[in-house]
């Protein structure tokens, strides 16, 4: 009497069949899930310039905002601590595996008015959730630095050490 069923081989050879394509597409769906992720941060940082023209708009006595005062709760009522200009996620500075900051300064010294600001946003964990670092000023120019470093500040997001976003 003849068996039915596979043999220990056809079954390994399968196997290991499976294991080569998984090992091809993992990697694959790592670099995709950064690239998203990228592009959300530069879409964030997008949403963070428009609400800091809006905040300077809104309020001129005070000048640019820090990030959580850009933001509020779900239900917001509009004030210059918490403008309701973006949503509370990005306000609260974690956003699709980055951290984002926006420090507001004023360039004159003993100045009320914040004329200038810095934003930046860098991967929670490099090579895992993005590899560039961004950077803004009130210039409104996106830029990016690859591999994130961390250490955007203000001379060095202006100084040329970043690329700009295309």
């Amino acid at each position: 009497m003849r068996q039915r069923g596979f043999s220990l081989i056809e079954l390994l050879i399968v196997v290991a069949i499976i294991l080569i394509i998984a090992a091809i597409a993992i990697p694959n769906l790592l670099r995709a899930r950064i690239a998203a992720n990228e592009a959300s941060a530069g879409a964030s940082m997008r949403t963070i310039a428009t609400a800091e023209l809006t905040y300077m708009s809104a309020y001129p006595q005070i000048g640019y905002s820090d990030l959580p005062s850009l933001g509020g709760s779900t239900n917001c009522v509009a004030s210059s601590a918490t403008a309701c200009i973006v949503d509370s996620l990005l306000s609260a500075g974690n956003k699709s595996g980055y951290a984002f900051a926006a420090t507001p300064t004023s360039s004159s010294s003993g100045g009320v008015q914040m004329d200038q600001y810095l934003t930046t946003a860098v991967p929670q964990i490099l090579n895992v959730t993005g590899t560039k670092g961004y950077c803004e000023i009130e210039d409104h120019v996106i830029m990016y630095i690859t591999p994130a470093n961390g250490a955007a500040t203000r001379a060095v997001c202006d100084g040329g050490t970043y690329s700009p976003v295309q």
